[in-house]
């Protein structure tokens, strides 16, 4: 009797995903440029915390980010975007499409930084889906992948409110800022996907928020709907 293999798969490569601009009802993501630093610099002052769990950052001058953001802009492993909200119309953070293996159909959701202004926001939420829909959906990406400090609690609730699913822990996985770092790992697989995407379709919906602009229904409680 033969040995026991996984589902077969269509073994297709995924197209490459490119820096095009994204845009959605609250936020345009722009492929991260040099133009952008001065907004983003002035997205993180007084926001040294929100840099806790990336390896660069908390930058001292504008020219500490600008080097960073020239830098992250021109990388062809990881693609970056600008995050600009419709409400203000200013670069308010960032966020990438990172360890990209056209082979095996994975591709992960990585960088994200949410200044202050940027958090818990509808555009905030927004920001990730497009690029969660741009892998899945327009790519036909079947792996989508979030990973993240194993000590960074909002961004591990920001996955499990995504409709990623705990997979496990890589104990020391690498050094982080002279700390030593264990990774946890997140994941949204084949048909999943659909689900948590209309679970966020319908929480961005502008029926889903009362006056005050608070959500009526949130996206676990959405996704349990669309079981």
């Amino acid at each position: 009797m033969p040995l026991p293999l996984g589902p077969a798969v269509d073994t297709t490569p995924r197209p490459l995903p490119t820096r095009v601009p994204l845009r959605g009802q609250y936020v345009v993501l722009e492929p991260l440029h040099r133009r952008h630093a001065a907004e983003l610099w002035q997205a993180a002052q007084g926001a040294d915390e929100t840099w806790t769990y990336f390896s660069p950052g908390p930058f001292a001058t504008a020219e500490a980010i600008t080097r960073e953001v020239m830098q992250l802009s021109v990388e062809r492993d990881r693609l970056f975007w600008a995050i600009r909200p419709l409400t203000t119309g200013v670069a308010s953070g960032w966020l990438a499409l990172t360890n990209i293996e056209p082979w095996h159909a994975s591709i992960e959701v990585g960088y994200v930084w949410f200044s202050p202004r940027l958090q818990r926001t509808r555009a905030a939420t927004e920001a990730v889906f497009l690029l969660l829909k741009l892998a899945a959906d327009d790519l036909g990406y079947r792996r989508l992948v979030w990973k993240c400090n194993s000590l960074n609690a909002a961004s591990k609730r920001a996955a499990e409110r995504l409709g990623f699913t705990y997979e496990g822990r890589h104990r020391a996985h690498m050094v982080s800022k002279g700390h030593l770092r264990d990774t946890d790992w997140y994941s949204i697989v084949g048909d999943e996907w659909p689900r948590c995407r209309d679970a966020l379709i319908a929480w961005l919906d502008p029926t889903n928020f009362d006056s005050g602009g608070t959500a009526l229904h949130g996206l676990a409680e959405l996704r349990e709907r669309l079981a």
